[in-house]
């Protein structure tokens, strides 16, 4: 079916640049007689719906700092460059209170089943009941399919304990997700995390949410500081939670697979391991582990703790968190993907065939 689709296609596209390059190699098969960067498939990359995703207490921010009319030139970076007059406290006050608020629905689900006498006292504590609402938090969340490697940041047991258990640096990290129902290594990934969450030496800092949905995923993108997404490059062929979280003020800490390949800077969250491929997949998943383990014992925990200025305001974090959201809320939205596919790939189309007097539908 792919072939047949390829052939009949007038235009093809990947969903993010390099997903479109490995496309033009995947299929370069189809027109031998071009080079792989000849193969004509291009890239559109993926945006979300910014009004779906974004949490109520930011876009009031939004209105106020921004202007009206916003909403209507969401893909215009130029309406971005207001979020440097948002005042640092009063981003950082509607980001604790994400935080709390997401904190305070895990407890409610941990409390109804606690009450109606469904789970172990373990499975609870599993839940989420015992989160800090103001420890750094960082959120995975996605299908579990085995190249998304949910299990990573879980490969050196001992030095994840010392990172997240750090004197006054406390980390927590909430998983959710699902596996598809064929995906049976997938189901055993899950088995896999859920193992190391109800483990007493975390003492409930690493939480697993079960009944994952849309609801519960607009809760997790609004609510944690870091958004983790650790694919075995270049398997993602762009992803779009990263970028829900991004315009809610939330720092991508991921693999430069994907849309994160465009989207990072250098200045607007991390990237872990290098831009490249390994063809040692063992290789990559251990250089990958300790790229993740460096920068957030080196860089992102301090970051977020240790600079705060006189009156208690992460000042580096948030101007990250404001770089973010300058940068990746236009550039991924939805409206700009939309124009991409108007402009470059259905308006050709029917200007041509009214040229060539193909009857238009």
């Amino acid at each position: 079916m792919p072939i047949l689709a390829l052939r009949f296609s007038e235009y093809r596209n990947g969903v993010s640049e390099l997903h479109g390059r490995v496309a033009r190699e995947m299929w370069n098969f189809m027109w031998p007689e071009s080079r792989a960067d000849d193969v004509p498939i291009s890239h559109i990359t993926n945006g979300v719906h910014t009004g779906t995703w974004l949490a109520r207490r930011i876009r009031q921010l939004y209105d106020q700092y921004l202007g009206a009319e916003w909403r209507d030139r969401i893909d215009d970076p130029y309406i971005w460059e207001s979020i440097e007059g948002i005042p640092d406290e009063e981003l950082w006050e509607v980001r604790r209170h994400l935080k709390r608020k997401l904190v305070l629905y895990m407890r409610d689900r941990a409390r109804i089943q606690w009450i109606s006498n469904e789970v172990h006292p373990v499975q609870v504590v599993a839940s989420g009941a015992l989160l800090d609402p103001y420890a750094l938090t960082i959120g995975f969340a996605r299908r579990f399919a085995t190249y998304k490697r949910a299990n990573l940041i879980l490969s050196d047991l001992e030095r994840l304990l010392e990172i997240i258990n750090r004197p006054n640096m406390p980390v927590q990290i909430i998983f959710a997700g699902k596996a598809h129902p064929a995906d049976e290594p997938g189901k055993l990934l899950i088995q896999e995390v859920y193992r190391f969450v109800k483990r007493a030496e975390f003492g409930g800092q690493l939480v697993f949410l079960d009944d994952y949905d849309m609801n519960l995923a607009r809760y997790l993108v609004q609510g944690v500081d870091i958004w983790l997404n650790t694919p075995r490059r270049p398997n993602e062929a762009s992803g779009t939670s990263g970028q829900k979280a991004a315009i809610n003020g939330v720092l991508n800490f991921s693999v430069l697979d994907g849309w994160w390949c465009e989207g990072y800077n250098g200045r607007n969250g991390w990237a872990i391991g290098e831009d490249k491929d390994d063809e040692d997949p063992d290789l990559q998943d251990s250089k990958d582990a300790k790229s993740l383990y460096d920068l957030l014992e080196h860089q992102i925990i301090p970051l977020y703790y240790s600079e705060r200025s006189s009156d208690g305001l992460p000042g580096d974090w948030i101007k990250r968190m404001k770089e973010s959201m300058r940068t990746l809320t236009p550039q991924f939205s939805m409206r700009r993907m939309l124009k991409e596919y108007a402009e470059r790939l259905y308006l050709p189309v029917i200007i041509s065939r009214g040229k060539s007097g193909t009857p238009q539908e």
